[in-house]
């Protein structure tokens, strides 16, 4: 593949065939012609970073999207090869000075490639086990019980040996395996829990489905802590998945269903807000009005219900600390996941929010803008930039020296987790797995969702953890 300059005269050649889109939703000319391919994006770009190559950078993309469009080239071969390594983490969208919305031309081509382009019997095979099994509650749950025997079976030190040597993708997911206690893949949160003391408004909580399953400690904390600041607390049962996985990874029809199903039961609840504690989740929500609109049964629906939709760090500093809070005598370093701080440009709530809590210093870490590899799926379909990128993370997460991590995101946890864990680049393979016969030291730091240190404080009772 060429690596012509974005920015060369190639980029206003005429229409010199049919275009390599289908006509449902591709990438809008417009958009694409916003992009002055001035360079800004390069710098938080994660693949330009790793790779310094043109086209895996927002503005190369754009590009490709370009001669696609213009029927220059087809959609299989490189144009996809190129796409799929793009994490959508959207860093560029907030480097931008020209304010491109590369958001939305990535939210377009991803499905194209899904409907146009028959991928290797291998990869689909993965994607569609992904999604046979992430986004369905009692699916995750019945997994949950073979997944807690197996953890216990990696305490054996023959057992880590042979999970060390499973290959590429296989190895990747079966690292990124989040901590099984069935007590809370089984738990269920109550349909409603009122406000302690005065009520200042009434919300509906997204409980997810690998947050509800896998990370249930999350919003257990987040019910406790919405009602000790005032919020009637709704957490319907007929809830299920948002659609932001297969949303991020193209799969258009799947999403738009779940979404509309979530309009569904969240919406019809007459609450001042919709929370989430997820950061894909909450920033597919907020887009589900752009999602919907060209559907005239939902598109009013849907951008009603998104203007309702809130990040809980933004309702809980909307609202103000009312709770009083105990000390917590701690080093916090806070990492942006990408779709709160790119998607939802919400990064001073969260730290203003856990500002509230006496003795805790809150800092940053370097090279925040740079996604950490996680993305959705991104570390299991494309593990060994994943693992360079988590590595990257964990060695600036180290360079702060916390007592604590906390991220909005559990995608994020697990992948901070699994490199934090790993004693920085030494007895690893490739993609970031620890080497035949090696166990890497388990790290010393709780990570952990921004809530449950604020649930902590609140409660009076130590930091959890996990």
């Amino acid at each position: 593949m060429s690596t012509t300059p974005a920015g060369s005269a190639e980029t206003n050649l005429p229409q010199t065939g049919p275009s390599a889109f289908d006509d449902h939703h591709p990438p809008q000319r417009e958009l694409l012609d916003d992009c002055v391919h001035c360079g800004f994006c390069l710098p938080t770009c994660p693949t330009y970073q790793l790779w310094g190559e043109e086209m895996d950078s927002p503005r190369g993309r754009i590009y490709l999207m370009n001669l696609a469009e213009k029927g220059e080239i087809e959609l299989d071969g490189p144009f996809t090869e190129h796409i799929d390594a793009c994490l959508g983490c959207l860093a560029c969208v907030t480097a931008c000075p020209s304010g491109v919305q590369y958001d939305k031309l990535i939210e377009s081509v991803r499905p194209q490639i899904e409907r146009n382009v028959r991928r290797k019997p291998a990869d689909r095979l993965l994607r569609e086990t992904i999604f046979a099994l992430f986004p369905y509650k009692r699916r995750l749950r019945a997994a949950a019980v073979p997944g807690a025997v197996y953890q216990q079976l990696r305490r054996l030190a023959p057992v880590r040996t042979l999970a060390a040597k499973l290959p590429g993708r296989l190895g990747a997911l079966e690292s990124l395996l989040p901590p099984v206690s069935l007590r809370e893949a089984f738990a269920r949160l109550p349909e409603h829990t009122p406000a302690v003391g005065e009520r200042r408004a009434s919300v509906a909580l997204l409980t997810g489905c690998v947050q509800d399953v896998f990370f249930h400690r999350v919003n257990a904390a987040t019910v406790r802590v919405l009602a000790a600041e005032g919020c009637d607390v709704h957490a319907p049962r007929a809830q299920q998945c948002c659609g932001a996985l297969e949303l991020h990874a193209g799969r258009e029809d799947d999403a738009l269903a779940r979404a509309r199903r979530e309009i569904d039961v969240l919406g019809s609840l007459g609450v001042d807000y919709v929370v989430t504690n997820v950061a894909g989740c909450g920033s597919s929500m907020k887009d589900y009005g752009h999602l919907l609109a060209d559907d005239p049964e939902w598109a009013e629906r849907a951008a009603a219900f998104s203007a309702k939709v809130r990040d809980v760090h933004e309702v809980l500093d909307t609202l103000g600390p009312r709770a009083p809070r105990h000390p917590i005598r701690a080093r916090v370093a806070y990492h942006d996941a990408c779709h709160l701080g790119h998607g939802q440009q919400v990064r001073t709530q969260p730290r203003a929010v856990l500002r509230t809590i006496p003795d805790l210093e809150v800092v940053d870490i370097p090279e925040a803008a740079i996604c950490c590899g996680s993305a959705g799926i991104y570390n299991i379909v494309m593990p060994h930039p994943a693992a360079e990128l988590g590595n990257r993370k964990a060695a600036n997460i180290r360079s702060v020296q916390p007592d604590v991590v906390v991220t909005a995101n559990p995608g994020c946890l697990l992948q901070i987790g699994k490199h934090l864990a790993a004693p920085a680049l030494d007895g690893k393979t490739a993609d970031g797995r620890a080497q035949e016969g090696t166990e890497p030291d388990r790290a010393d730091v709780p990570l952990l969702h921004p809530v449950q240190l604020l649930d902590a404080s609140i409660r009076g009772v130590p930091v959890p953890r996990t």
